[in-house]
C-alpha cells in the first residue's frame, strides 16, 4: 500500500491518555495496512537525553528534537504518531508550519481523572510539593484553540479516540 505520509500529534498533560491513545492508533493504522511509529516523549527523553531538565528552553529543545523526527518520518510516507506533553502553544503550531502534513488532537480529561490515573505519580509528588511546576497542575499548559480533533478520555474508549482521528484523517486525504 502506498503510504502518505503525516504526522498526528497527540497533546495533553500528563494522565490525559495520550500514549494510550497513541497505542490504540498503532493498532488500528497497522490493521489497515499503513506504516506508522510512534514518537513518545518521555521514551526518546529517557532513551537520547535522560539528563535534560524540564525548563521552558528545556522543553523546547525537546520538542523541536521531536518535531524533526516527525518532519523526516511524515516526508518518507510513515504516519508518525507524536505523544507529547507539548505545553505552549507556539512549539505545536511551530511543529504544524515545519511538518505541513498534520493533525493536531487534543486529549483531554479533568484534573481529577489525571490526579486518578497518575501514572508516574506525578501528581501525588505536586500535592505533596515534592516537584513544583507539573504541566497542568501548578505548571503552564496552553489548551489547544483549534485543534483538529478534541477526545475526551474520561468520557471516550481508546477505540472510539482512534475512530475520530482516523475519520478525521479520511476528511484530510491523509488516508484512503
Amino acid at each position: 500500500m502506498t503510504n502518505k505520509g503525516f504526522t498526528i500529534w497527540l497533546t495533553g498533560p500528563s494522565g490525559a491518555g495520550k500514549t494510550v491513545l497513541a497505542d490504540a492508533l498503532k493498532k488500528k493504522l497497522v490493521s489497515m495496512g499503513y506504516r506508522v511509529e510512534i514518537l513518545d516523549g518521555d521514551v526518546i527523553r529517557r532513551t537520547l537525553y535522560p539528563e535534560l531538565g524540564f525548563s521552558k528552553e528545556a522543553r523546547e529543545m525537546h520538542n523541536r528534537i521531536v518535531i524533526h523526527m516527525a518532519k523526516l518520518l511524515s516526508r518518507n510516507g510513515v504516519i508518525a504518531i507524536v505523544s507529547l506533553i507539548s505545553p505552549y502553544k507556539a512549539v505545536r503550531e511551530y511543529a504544524r508550519k515545519e511538518i505541513g502534513d498534520f493533525i493536531e488532537v487534543y486529549v483531554y480529561a479533568p484534573l481529577e481523572v489525571r490526579i486518578q490515573r497518575d501514572p508516574k505519580g506525578l501528581y501525588a509528588k505536586a500535592m505533596r510539593g515534592e516537584i513544583k511546576g507539573l504541566t497542568g497542575y501548578d505548571g503552564v499548559y496552553e489548551e489547544p484553540e483549534n485543534p483538529e480533533v478534541r477526545v475526551d478520555s474520561s468520557k471516550m474508549t481508546p477505540e472510539e479516540e482512534a475512530e475520530l482521528v482516523i475519520q478525521k484523517a479520511r476528511e484530510l486525504g491523509y488516508l484512503s
